[in-house]
Protein backbone atom coordinates (compact mmCIF):
# COMPACT_ATOMS: atom_id res chain seq x y z
CA UNK A 1 0.00 0.00 0.00
CA UNK A 2 1.59 3.45 -1.17
CA UNK A 3 2.16 5.97 1.50
CA UNK A 4 0.20 8.89 1.77
CA UNK A 5 -0.15 12.27 2.96
CA UNK A 6 -1.94 11.68 6.42
CA UNK A 7 -4.78 14.01 5.73
CA UNK A 8 -5.67 12.00 2.71
CA UNK A 9 -6.88 8.76 4.85
CA UNK A 10 -10.20 9.78 5.76
CA UNK A 11 -12.23 8.27 3.32
CA UNK A 12 -11.84 6.53 -0.54
CA UNK A 13 -13.00 10.29 -1.83
CA UNK A 14 -10.10 11.62 -0.14
CA UNK A 15 -7.79 9.07 -1.07
CA UNK A 16 -8.92 9.07 -4.95
CA UNK A 17 -8.62 13.19 -4.74
CA UNK A 18 -5.37 13.40 -3.23
CA UNK A 19 -3.93 10.53 -5.66
CA UNK A 20 -5.37 12.16 -8.44
CA UNK A 21 -5.86 15.62 -8.29
CA UNK A 22 -4.44 17.57 -5.58
CA UNK A 23 -0.79 19.32 -6.10
CA UNK A 24 -1.40 18.43 -9.90
CA UNK A 25 -0.32 22.10 -12.04
CA UNK A 26 -3.73 23.04 -13.77
CA UNK A 27 -3.94 25.46 -16.39
CA UNK A 28 -7.56 25.70 -17.23
CA UNK A 29 -9.81 28.19 -16.60
CA UNK A 30 -12.81 26.25 -16.50
CA UNK A 31 -11.20 23.92 -13.45
CA UNK A 32 -9.16 27.19 -12.08
CA UNK A 33 -12.87 28.51 -11.61
CA UNK A 34 -13.80 25.27 -10.12
CA UNK A 35 -11.60 25.07 -7.37
CA UNK A 36 -11.60 28.57 -6.44
CA UNK A 37 -15.62 28.51 -5.77
CA UNK A 38 -15.22 24.93 -4.15
CA UNK A 39 -12.09 26.63 -2.03
CA UNK A 40 -14.26 29.51 -1.19
CA UNK A 41 -17.83 27.01 -0.29
CA UNK A 42 -15.16 24.99 1.97
CA UNK A 43 -14.14 28.10 4.43
CA UNK A 44 -15.55 26.75 7.71
CA UNK A 45 -15.85 23.55 6.78
CA UNK A 46 -14.69 20.18 5.96
CA UNK A 47 -12.47 19.61 2.26
CA UNK A 48 -14.71 16.18 2.40
CA UNK A 49 -17.75 17.70 3.06
CA UNK A 50 -16.75 19.64 -0.27
CA UNK A 51 -16.31 16.44 -2.12
CA UNK A 52 -19.19 14.83 -1.22
CA UNK A 53 -20.79 17.48 -2.73
CA UNK A 54 -19.08 18.02 -5.70
CA UNK A 55 -20.87 17.01 -8.32
CA UNK A 56 -23.90 18.55 -6.88
CA UNK A 57 -21.84 21.93 -7.16
CA UNK A 58 -20.97 21.13 -10.95
CA UNK A 59 -25.02 20.50 -11.62
CA UNK A 60 -25.86 24.03 -9.85
CA UNK A 61 -23.08 25.94 -11.38
CA UNK A 62 -23.71 24.59 -14.83
CA UNK A 63 -20.53 22.67 -14.68
CA UNK A 64 -18.58 26.22 -13.42
CA UNK A 65 -19.14 27.84 -17.00
CA UNK A 66 -17.92 31.11 -15.33
CA UNK A 67 -19.54 32.96 -18.33
CA UNK A 68 -22.90 31.53 -17.50
CA UNK A 69 -22.39 31.83 -13.84
CA UNK A 70 -21.48 35.75 -14.55
CA UNK A 71 -24.96 36.02 -15.65
CA UNK A 72 -26.86 34.02 -12.83
CA UNK A 73 -29.40 36.79 -11.51
CA UNK A 74 -31.29 36.81 -7.78
CA UNK A 75 -34.03 34.51 -9.10
CA UNK A 76 -31.46 32.21 -9.40
CA UNK A 77 -29.88 32.84 -6.20
CA UNK A 78 -33.13 31.84 -4.86
CA UNK A 79 -33.03 28.82 -6.64
CA UNK A 80 -29.59 27.70 -6.11
CA UNK A 81 -30.60 28.68 -1.52
CA UNK A 82 -32.79 25.50 -2.33
CA UNK A 83 -30.49 23.09 -3.31
CA UNK A 84 -29.84 20.60 -0.78
CA UNK A 85 -26.60 19.47 -2.96
CA UNK A 86 -24.49 22.60 -2.15
CA UNK A 87 -23.94 24.63 0.82
CA UNK A 88 -26.23 26.64 1.08
CA UNK A 89 -24.87 29.66 2.78
CA UNK A 90 -26.13 33.43 1.06
CA UNK A 91 -23.16 34.52 1.40
CA UNK A 92 -21.09 31.85 -0.79
CA UNK A 93 -23.49 31.76 -3.27
CA UNK A 94 -23.07 35.11 -4.54
CA UNK A 95 -19.15 35.00 -3.88
CA UNK A 96 -19.53 32.54 -6.59
CA UNK A 97 -21.41 35.02 -8.94
CA UNK A 98 -19.52 37.92 -7.65
CA UNK A 99 -16.12 35.97 -8.54
CA UNK A 100 -17.45 34.85 -11.73
CA UNK A 101 -17.79 38.61 -12.92
CA UNK A 102 -14.10 39.24 -11.06
CA UNK A 103 -13.21 35.81 -13.05
CA UNK A 104 -13.99 37.47 -16.58
CA UNK A 105 -12.51 40.77 -16.39
CA UNK A 106 -9.59 38.91 -15.34
CA UNK A 107 -9.23 36.96 -18.76
CA UNK A 108 -10.18 40.41 -20.25
CA UNK A 109 -6.90 41.76 -19.27
CA UNK A 110 -4.70 38.99 -19.05
CA UNK A 111 -5.98 36.55 -21.55
CA UNK A 112 -6.66 34.22 -18.90
CA UNK A 113 -6.86 33.56 -15.38
CA UNK A 114 -4.12 30.90 -16.05
CA UNK A 115 -1.61 33.79 -17.21
CA UNK A 116 -2.34 35.99 -13.71
CA UNK A 117 -2.42 33.34 -11.27
CA UNK A 118 0.64 31.40 -12.19
CA UNK A 119 2.29 34.69 -12.60
CA UNK A 120 2.65 35.08 -9.13
CA UNK A 121 5.07 31.71 -8.79
CA UNK A 122 6.99 32.65 -11.71
CA UNK A 123 4.86 29.84 -14.16
CA UNK A 124 6.73 27.12 -12.05
CA UNK A 125 5.18 25.49 -8.60
CA UNK A 126 6.84 25.93 -5.71
CA UNK A 127 8.61 22.47 -4.23
CA UNK A 128 8.34 21.71 -0.92
CA UNK A 129 9.99 19.60 1.36
CA UNK A 130 7.67 19.27 4.44
CA UNK A 131 8.52 15.54 6.42
CA UNK A 132 4.85 16.52 8.57
CA UNK A 133 1.34 17.41 8.09
CA UNK A 134 2.30 19.78 11.18
CA UNK A 135 4.82 21.73 9.19
CA UNK A 136 2.57 22.46 6.19
CA UNK A 137 1.58 26.44 6.49
CA UNK A 138 -2.14 27.60 6.84
CA UNK A 139 -1.13 30.49 4.47
CA UNK A 140 1.81 32.23 3.24
CA UNK A 141 2.90 35.44 1.48
CA UNK A 142 2.44 34.55 -1.11
CA UNK A 143 -1.27 33.97 -0.45
CA UNK A 144 -1.27 36.85 1.00
CA UNK A 145 0.07 38.89 -1.76
CA UNK A 146 -2.34 37.09 -3.98
CA UNK A 147 -4.85 37.73 -1.47
CA UNK A 148 -4.96 41.04 -1.56
CA UNK A 149 -4.58 41.28 -5.08
CA UNK A 150 -7.54 39.51 -5.77
CA UNK A 151 -9.79 41.45 -3.41
CA UNK A 152 -8.53 44.70 -5.61
CA UNK A 153 -10.40 43.27 -8.61
CA UNK A 154 -12.97 42.45 -6.58
CA UNK A 155 -13.15 38.50 -5.37
CA UNK A 156 -14.43 37.88 -2.48
CA UNK A 157 -14.14 34.58 -0.30
CA UNK A 158 -10.06 34.85 -1.08
CA UNK A 159 -8.39 35.26 2.41
CA UNK A 160 -5.04 34.02 2.50
CA UNK A 161 -5.69 30.72 4.18
CA UNK A 162 -8.41 29.87 1.57
CA UNK A 163 -5.92 30.56 -1.28
CA UNK A 164 -3.49 28.84 -0.14
CA UNK A 165 -5.72 26.18 -0.37
CA UNK A 166 -6.71 26.78 -3.74
CA UNK A 167 -2.94 26.96 -4.81
CA UNK A 168 -2.07 23.65 -3.73
CA UNK A 169 -5.02 22.36 -4.85
CA UNK A 170 -4.47 23.60 -8.63
CA UNK A 171 -0.73 22.42 -7.76
CA UNK A 172 0.73 25.94 -7.30
CA UNK A 173 2.84 24.65 -4.64
CA UNK A 174 3.40 20.86 -3.90
CA UNK A 175 2.81 20.07 -0.35
CA UNK A 176 2.43 16.56 -0.16
CA UNK A 177 4.98 15.73 2.05
CA UNK A 178 8.33 13.80 1.32
CA UNK A 179 7.60 10.31 2.29
CA UNK A 180 4.29 10.48 0.03
CA UNK A 181 4.37 8.76 -3.08
CA UNK A 182 2.89 11.70 -5.24
CA UNK A 183 5.48 14.26 -4.04
CA UNK A 184 7.82 13.16 -6.52
CA UNK A 185 4.81 12.44 -9.07
CA UNK A 186 3.72 15.85 -8.85
CA UNK A 187 7.35 17.73 -8.63
CA UNK A 188 8.07 16.20 -12.06
CA UNK A 189 4.44 16.92 -13.27
CA UNK A 190 5.58 20.61 -12.27
CA UNK A 191 8.75 20.55 -13.93
CA UNK A 192 6.52 19.86 -17.49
Amino acid sequence: MPVRCEWASLSDLAIKYHDEEWGVPVHDDRLLFEFLVLEGAQAGLSWETILKKRDNYRKAFDNFDYEKVATYNDSKVGELLKDAGIIRNKLKVRSAINNARAFKKVRDEFGSFDTYIWSFVNNAPVQNSWTLLAEIPAKTEIAEKISKDLKKRGFNFVGPTILYAFMQAIGMVNDHVVGCFRHEQCRELGQK
